[in-house]
């Protein structure tokens, strides 16, 4: 009942804003268009499924609709500029790069073709339908091109256990922080260690064999690492692609920072304040094999977090797995790599497979049941590989957006 509500709220506003005249009539028939699109789209999807895609297109144009007409009611823009900030915005929204630069190409043309449709004298009322025809436009374009979904609905209210390759940690406030594994432990018990000496990322790379991957072939360095972690520091230089720079400035303005999470240095500049690594472990009582392992780092002369990673490992069919689960407000973003040999005797750990637990999973925890309801997200890929080279331990850290490369993560890993 409360999405039809909302469908009848957004509708009618959508009605208003593309209506010349008679505006309380367009108000409520885009009410009902939209509660009937709205019920149509809810009896037909399945459990686990999200609403139908064309739905949810309708809705788009429609919440496109009153913003556009605020917009040139405040700007006086015409639909050739209306157009194109909305398919921009739709543009971005979208996330993937390519959609990125289709979305004010499709936008601009929309409101070119409604110019030159005998429209010239454009008002307002014109630049609600101008931005509804932008964001539906770009939406269909761009679903033609790109076929591929960008995030699918998982699993809707599972319990964890069913769902090995998702970390069912998530921040129990609207901050992560360098403090998380601490406040984990009064929640979940146990004996909590901060910065624990000769502590591994992992127990034992051993955990990791699979048929594809012998941990006995692996470099020792390569396995004190994995297994030791707490007895190396690391150098870090991060090297950005430069289309991603922008993007990911206002994603860490307005979402790392705050959240203090997934704050990752924009250029060796800022790796120059010193970065502090430490691990700090929850130990179940009674026992003595840690339970929890937190790898913090953060600026070492503020204590800001670069992030906050909880490294577990399980395994499924004979095979290894590492997962690193990043707590968020309510939920948890997992990245599920699968080892791998390097021909050096390096390690690699990655997400791209054809294997099903591989990949990187965003998961909301309800508070109360403990269930999970988990999107996929298979446009994101990234890849580790840690090896020894002259003596020294190196690394890089690679990251993919819908196949384009846009971040490596450079280590030189020294002993302390």
């Amino acid at each position: 009942m409360g999405e039809l509500v909302v469908a009848a709220a957004v509708g009618a506003l959508a009605g208003a804003s593309v209506a010349r005249r008679r505006r309380g009539r367009a108000a409520v028939a885009g009410a009902v268009t939209l509660v009937v699109t709205e019920a149509v789209a809810r009896a037909r999807q399945r459990p686990g499924e999200i609403p139908a895609w064309w739905s949810r297109v309708v809705m788009s144009g429609a919440m496109a609709a009153p913003v556009g007409r605020l917009g040139g009611r405040i700007t006086g823009a015409g639909p050739m500029a209306v157009g194109t900030a909305s398919g921009a915005v739709a543009g971005a929204l979208g996330l993937r790069p390519q959609k990125v630069a289709l979305g004010p190409v499709v936008g601009a043309a929309v409101g070119a073709a409604w110019h030159w449709a005998g429209r010239r004298r454009s008002s307002s009322q014109d630049a609600g339908a101008v931005a509804a025809g932008a964001v539906v436009a770009f939406r269909v374009v761009s679903a033609l091109l790109f076929r591929d979904a960008q995030v699918s609905l998982l699993a809707e209210a599972t319990p964890a256990d069913e769902l090995p390759f998702v970390v069912p940690l998530e921040a129990r406030s609207r901050y992560v922080g360098t403090g998380y594994v601490r406040e984990l432990a009064e929640v979940i018990g146990g004996r909590y260690e901060a910065d624990a000496p000769d502590v591994g990322i992992v127990a034992s790379l051993d955990d990791l064999a699979g048929p594809d991957f012998d941990p006995a072939h692996v470099q020792p360095l390569v396995r004190e690492f994995y297994e030791h972690t707490t007895r190396f520091r690391l150098d870090i230089v991060p090297e950005w692609r430069h289309w991603v720079r922008p993007g990911y400035l206002l994603y860490r303005t307005f979402v790392a920072r705050p959240v203090g999470q997934a704050n990752v240095p924009m250029n060796q500049r800022e790796t120059l304040r010193g970065v502090r690594s430490r691990i700090d472990t929850i130990t179940p009582d009674g026992g003595d094999v840690v339970g929890v392992r937190g790898w913090i780092r953060s600026f070492a002369d503020t204590d800001e977090p670069i992030y906050v990673g909880i490294y577990t490992t399980y395994r499924h069919e004979g095979r290894g797995y590492v997962s690193v689960g990043f707590p968020v407000p309510q939920g948890s973003f997992t990245a599920t790599l699968l080892p791998g040999p390097r021909p050096d005797g390096g390690l690699v750990l990655t997400s791209r497979s054809r294997l099903a637990h591989p990949g990187h999973y965003l998961s909301y925890v309800d508070p109360g049941t403990r269930e999970l309801t988990t999107l996929a997200v298979p446009g994101f890929a990234e890849q580790l590989d840690v090896y020894e080279t002259d003596g020294e331990l190196r690394a890089e850290h690679a990251f993919a957006l819908y196949g384009l490369p846009f971040l490596v993560l450079h280590y030189t890993i020294h002993r302390k």
